[in-house]
């Protein structure tokens, strides 16, 4: 997979991209002002980079012209930012941006932005791929961190992937025999929170192993986004760690 720069002056934001990166398969770089970015560049050689235009030091358009002006624009990079103006991404891609992402980001929108910007360096990307006029990629969901509820996302979302945003990179959990976990009985003498999150579960336990741990199929039968499905398995407990330890 491809070796990818982000560059954003928010921890939370990097971390996030990080984790949706590093879950794709991609190995991921991180810088958090310019000075970083132009060392990483020189360092990684990186096939695509994902570049915050408001930071502290140096702005992204302005490190993005020393690139281009330098010779060192030898790779795709897709603009970031959550108050840039349409004049901004289309100066940038005039320099020289593959594309732009609007913050908040989402998670399909990222990958496709990704995924169009490491197709450049293979060949011509299919139609379906292209980025519109101008390069500009508008989204709409994952939120900038500092609400009391990390990284939820509106219902629109419905057909986004989280798994690295929802479970920190953990692997699915391997298929587990069908039993036990439909014939569940539970105490009744207790709060009704503890009750309820005692029964919800097991009850996601049960469609992880009939599904055979298909996020997209529970999500379906439980009628949840896959959001808020990784979400509440966090949120309850659930060992997702199981499959990756069995890979090992």
């Amino acid at each position: 997979m491809a070796n990818i720069l982000v560059v954003d002056d928010e921890l939370g934001i990097r971390d996030l991209l990080s984790e949706i990166l590093n879950d794709e398969g991609h190995s991921v770089e991180l810088a958090e002002n310019a000075a970083q970015a132009r060392a990483a560049r020189q360092r990684l050689r990186p096939d695509l980079v994902l570049l915050d235009i408001w930071m502290p030091d140096t702005d992204g358009v302005t490190l993005l012209k020393e690139w281009s002006t330098t010779g060192l624009l030898s790779m795709p990079v897709v603009m970031m930012s959550g108050h840039a103006t349409i004049e901004t991404a289309v100066e940038a891609t005039k320099i020289g941006a593959h594309s732009f992402l609007e913050k908040p980001i989402t998670l399909q929108k990222l990958l496709k932005a990704v995924e169009a910007g490491l197709a450049r360096n293979a060949g011509p990307a299919p139609a379906a791929a292209a980025a519109p006029a101008h390069g500009l990629v508008h989204t709409q969901m994952v939120r900038k961190p500092g609400t009391s509820s990390p990284y939820s996302l509106p219902p629109a979302a419905a057909d986004l992937t989280v798994e690295a945003a929802m479970t920190g990179g953990q692997s699915l959990p391997p298929p587990m025999e069908i039993g036990p976990q439909a014939r569940q009985l539970f105490e009744l003498d207790k709060p009704l929170r503890d009750a309820r999150d005692e029964f919800e579960k097991c009850y996601f336990e049960f469609h992880l192993a009939k599904e055979g741990g298909s996020m997209t199929r529970v999500a379906e039968k439980t009628g949840l986004e896959r959001t808020h499905l990784y979400r509440k398995l966090k949120q309850l407990g659930v060992d997702l760690s199981r499959g990756k330890r069995s890979a090992a």
